[in-house]
């Protein structure tokens, strides 16, 4: 879950460099934490929530696959 997620943020934003995520697993199921730049926040957000959106659907199905739960926050720097 956690390359997928990089790949899709790094992709998305202006300073790749700076894009971080965290997995926590309990079990299950699979808590990422996504951190970009101030200024690329959004774009991985996006209008009313639709790529952060987008992007929960993709890992939901990735983790489907493997049985499992996956949960992305976006936090702030």
């Amino acid at each position: 879950m956690k390359p997928l997620t990089e790949y899709i943020a790094r992709s998305l934003v202006e300073h790749p460099d700076e894009v971080d995520v965290r997995e926590y697993r309990h079990g299950s199921r699979v808590t990422l934490e996504l951190q970009v730049a101030k200024d690329d926040m959004g774009r991985v957000i996006g209008k009313n929530g639709r790529v952060a959106n987008a992007m929960r659907t993709l890992l939901r199905v990735a983790a489907e696959r493997e049985g499992l739960q996956v949960a992305l926050d976006v936090v702030e720097p």
